[in-house]
């Protein structure tokens, strides 16, 4: 009896989904930043800050992707007035492209630059799951520790830029700048890294230059 073992990537039409999400995108130019870190790192009030800095260039819509309350999607409505939606996953702890697609559908694209999807708070599911943005954008807070990017690797080194949060507490916690860019390049030495705090404002206006030139870059190419 001889025995074969069919392997089939499960993530296969996620990541065939994702091309025409970008393709798609990209005919009406428009830049797509996927946000992801774990709950608490800081996501909404970093959006909270950049939003009304890129808004006097883009104009610009919002995916608030939690598992219940529409509490992030007010936030963002009431403190920059970007064109916002509130998804539900209903438990599922990332977003798939196939969510990005509909979610995308239901803001509504037309007349929009930039879109930013707030996903799910969560180090590991939303790594694994291309949702067809052009840029993902992690955030690693403070108070998690420097060492988050050696527990979860895969985040990592998905990511084009990586914004250290909360960079007012450094003092209060065992945290090392050096190490969290040492550990970061050691997954992805090519990511950007920008220290940040949302509070005092250090940093905000470097993390809001490199997605505005980012954005620039992929509207003009198109």
């Amino acid at each position: 009896m001889e025995i074969y073992t069919i392997k089939e990537d499960i993530l296969s039409r996620n990541n065939e989904q994702a091309k025409e999400v970008r393709a798609m995108l990209s005919d009406k130019g428009i830049f797509y930043v996927n946000l992801m870190s774990s709950p608490g790192a800081g996501k909404t009030t970093v959006l909270s800050k950049l939003i009304p800095r890129l808004s006097e260039d883009f104009r610009i819509g919002v995916i608030e992707a939690d598992i219940d309350s529409d509490k992030d999607a007010m936030t963002i409505e009431r403190e920059t007035g970007a064109k916002v939606i509130q998804i539900h996953t209903s438990g599922a702890c990332h977003m798939t492209c196939q969510m990005s697609y509909e979610a995308l559908e239901a803001l509504g694209t037309d007349g929009l630059d930039l879109i930013f999807l707030e996903n799910i708070g969560n180090l590991v599911c939303p790594a694994e799951f291309d949702t067809g943005a052009d840029m993902n954008l992690v955030l690693l807070s403070v108070p998690e520790g420097d060492d988050k990017p050696l527990k979860y690797p895969l985040m990592f080194e998905v990511a084009n830029a990586v914004a250290v949060t909360k960079l007012d507490v450094a003092e209060i916690f065992d945290f090392s700048l050096e190490n969290a860019v040492k550990n970061i390049k050691k997954r992805n030495d090519s990511a950007k890294i920008y220290f940040t705090s949302a509070l005092s404002g250090d940093g905000i206006d470097e993390l809001e230059q490199y997605i505005r030139n980012e954005a620039v870059k992929k509207i003009r190419k198109d």
